[in-house]
């Protein structure tokens, strides 16, 4: 393992989510990989996570994810609670892949994203 401790909250299903992992093992980083549709975040480490990106809860939503559209969550009157209520329940709400690292939090999508909290 690196000194410089990277997190990858990854689904190994997502090309995206695989290739950015594959970038941080170039870079000679083996990352603690959480496969978040496992074993989902706590609020409090997305929360932590959210704000280390300078994003809000709302940019973090896969629109994708078919839950996005049965619970409304386009609706821009929703709290940010309602939107921790929703990812919590359904964990496949989180779009994919985020890394953390001493340099910051980013949602790598592009993949290249990556590199800015890479040493």
């Amino acid at each position: 393992m690196s000194a410089f401790e990277v997190t990858i909250y990854h689904n190994p299903a997502c090309s995206t989510s695989r290739h950015v992992l594959d970038m941080i093992r170039e870079a000679g980083i083996e990352p603690n990989i959480v496969e978040y549709l496992k074993n989902p975040p706590s609020r409090a480490e997305l929360e932590k996570i959210v704000a280390r990106a300078g994003l809000k809860v709302r940019n973090i939503l896969r629109i994708k994810a078919p839950p996005y559209a049965e619970l409304g969550l386009a609706d821009p009157t929703l709290s940010d609670d309602a939107i921790f209520a929703a990812i919590a329940a359904h964990p496949v709400l989180i779009e994919r892949p985020i890394v953390v690292s001493p340099k910051g939090a980013r949602l790598c999508r592009p993949k290249e994203t990556v590199r800015d909290v890479l040493p």
